[in-house]
């Protein structure tokens, strides 16, 4: 089976990429008080020499005291950690690459196993994280109106270190997606609502703040999610009419690509079509759409990668969906933290060198 295909170029606004595979965000703490340190650099710049088209930083936090729950997670503010992105966003071009940062506030979550809690209580919609748990405060109009703020300097930021792109973490509970689902959105302001789409508010503003920043010529991303971590069967838009009064207004705000995470991609999200997420967003909205879920390569097919196992899906299927237009990008996560030449390998042939990937990978920044 031939993967030329996701070795076409694709260029929209600042992103003019060598091909059609992302890395995607992957949490990885290691960057000590938040701030990315020469190893995690050397990481990023080796994925750039790897071949990847376009890589989507780990997820680093806005400037809010209580935007994260570990410590070891990099912040997108302060001189500092600034510093730190500066070192990676230069290694990644030096080495032909393209990258955004994924900006990200966690919203209200569990405590860290670690212990270490930050100096103010998590914050979020109305103090829940899940159904039943609630572990820090409702924010305020105030509150709201800071956080705004916060995302659309940390975007400006983004753009005079010389990012390609920003990537809003919208997805996966956290604090945006908190603002979507009804479970954690009780509010009954004008960030609450019955509707999924009177409950996108906060998102709207959120990118509309971050496009003023930014200009109207950069590239803005938003990963979403359907289902919880909590309950990976969950939907938060029902229907397709559901999804796209969800999806336009965040289009209408300013988005350029819908990055549509869900657990596997060759599952089709409702039951009148095979199309995945990603298949319908595009056609919803028509906007560009990157897929991802369980996509890895291993040998001559493609892996799904859940926990330590994998259950094989084919190349087939995923060229069958991206020829026929279902998305434009395709986003691999863990063969790529595991391997940073996966990409040369999969565009060389050479899949008998492949590394597959272990659990292990995770405790460590894989630098070759």
């Amino acid at each position: 089976m031939s993967t030329n295909n996701l070795f076409t170029p694709f260029k929209l606004k600042t992103l003019d990429l060598k091909n059609r595979i992302v890395m995607a965000p992957m949490t990885r703490s290691f960057s000590p008080n938040g701030i990315p340190t020469d190893e995690v650099a050397t990481y990023y710049q080796k994925r750039a020499e790897g071949q990847v088209g376009l890589i989507l930083s780990e997820g680093t936090v806005i400037d809010r005291i209580s935007s994260s729950n570990d410590a070891n997670v990099p912040r997108f503010h302060g001189e500092q950690a600034l510093a730190g992105w500066k070192k990676v966003i230069d290694g990644v071009h030096s080495a032909g690459g393209q990258m955004g940062p994924q900006i990200w506030h966690m919203g209200i979550m569990d405590n860290h196993h670690s212990g270490w809690t930050p100096s103010s209580p998590f914050e979020g919609p109305s103090g829940l994280n899940r159904p039943g748990f609630n572990n820090g405060n409702t924010m305020t109009s105030k509150d709201i109106e800071d956080t705004i703020i916060a995302f659309g300097k940390a975007a400006a930021d983004a753009k005079r270190l010389g990012f390609d792109t920003i990537e809003i973490h919208g997805a996966h509970d956290y604090l945006i997606d908190q603002f979507f689902w009804d479970a954690t959105n009780l509010r009954t302001d004008e960030y609450g609502g019955k509707t999924l789409a009177e409950r996108t508010r906060f998102a709207v503003e959120v990118i509309k703040e971050i496009r003023r920043q930014v200009g109207d010529d950069f590239a803005i991303i938003i990963r979403l999610s359907q289902f919880k971590p909590s309950d990976y069967t969950y939907k938060l838009a029902k229907t397709p009419q559901e999804m796209e009064s969800w999806l336009a207004p965040l289009v209408d705000a300013g988005v350029d690509i819908l990055h549509c995470s869900q657990r596997r991609f060759w599952e089709p999200e409702f039951e009148e079509s095979d199309l995945n997420f990603a298949g319908w967003a595009k056609k919803l909205t028509g906007k560009a759409t990157i897929t991802v879920g369980s996509v890895g390569l291993s040998g001559d097919f493609f892996g799904a990668f859940a926990g330590e196992s994998s259950e094989p899906t084919s190349l087939e299927e995923l060229n069958r969906r991206f020829d026929r237009g279902d998305f434009d990008l395709v986003a691999v996560g863990r063969p790529i933290l595991a391997d940073p030449n996966w990409v040369a390998k999969i565009k060389a042939g050479k899949m008998d060198e492949l590394r597959g990937f272990s659990k292990e990978a995770l405790g460590e920044l894989a630098l070759s």
